[in-house]
């Protein structure tokens, strides 16, 4: 390890007791960063400091924090979410199809929101791009999180999130539509005058395994208005279908397709 003069570590710590962070103090005085960090730590332990990681967790520090960005990033989470949580590792992962790039920065954007100390990094992934963000305050926001599959599980709001959605329903459906949903265009044909004639038409789907995650968007839909339908695959009612004409003028007003 290259030796630095005991003046250089005492200006860093100076720095560093000033508010700086590690990366800083490293460019302006030369000085590996894994060396800063190191400087910090014996000077914590010297002065019998316990360090603890800074967080702007809403729940644990109680500050306001953006309830229309929470409501779209919770059903991005019941959608195509999860979070990891690990003595080492801890993040929250939302999978975007590489195909939206429109989607990809929102969720980038709702994570900063939300939270904006956490690094958020998106991360290339075979044909969808995951957008990561770390910290081990995120089961703190989603207590949803758990072990095993969301459908294989009970999944219900707290008071508090379903306080948020119901003041933002439509940021709450756009992020279920956005990460288990779609836009599509059906046809049909029939006969006028002799002549047979198609028929294209818009509606909305969303699919998704666990009974209690689509009943949270139903009751949703409800709240806004929106006629809705199941349809079945074989047996299994994972389908959505919002399709009547008023109720798809709503979702294009309020949600509208991925982009």
């Amino acid at each position: 390890m290259e030796q630095h003069k005991p003046s250089v570590r005492a200006e860093a710590l100076e720095l560093l007791r000033l508010g700086l962070p590690n990366r800083a103090v490293a460019e302006r005085l030369n000085v590996p960063r894994g060396t800063i960090g190191w400087w910090l730590s014996e000077d914590r332990r010297k002065h019998g400091i316990k360090y603890e990681q800074p967080t702007d967790c809403p729940l644990c520090t109680g500050r306001q924090f953006d309830h229309v960005a929470y409501s779209y990033l919770l059903g991005l989470y019941l959608g195509d979410g999860h979070i990891i949580s690990k003595p080492k590792q801890h993040h929250l992962s939302i999978f975007c199809a590489d195909s939206w790039p429109g989607l990809i920065a929102a969720t980038e954007d709702a994570m900063r929101n939300v939270m904006p100390t956490p690094r958020v990094k998106p991360r290339q992934r075979k044909g969808c791009t995951e957008v990561k963000s770390y910290t081990k305050h995120w089961p703190c926001m989603f207590p949803q999180h758990g072990p095993g599959k969301k459908h294989e599980r009970t999944i219900a709001l707290e008071p508090w999130q379903q306080e948020i959605v119901n003041e933002y329903p439509w940021e709450f459906i756009r992020g279920l539509i956005h990460s288990d949903g779609c836009r599509i265009t059906n046809w049909t044909t029939r006969m006028v005058g002799g002549e047979r004639k198609r028929y294209e038409y818009p509606r909305y789907f969303f699919t998704n395994k666990s009974d209690d995650i689509r009943k949270l968007f139903t009751d949703t839909l409800d709240q806004v208005g929106v006629e809705w339908t199941t349809l079945a695959r074989g047996s299994d009612p994972f389908n959505i279908s919002v399709a009547r004409k008023a109720s798809v003028a709503l979702m294009d007003t309020h949600v509208g397709p991925k982009y």
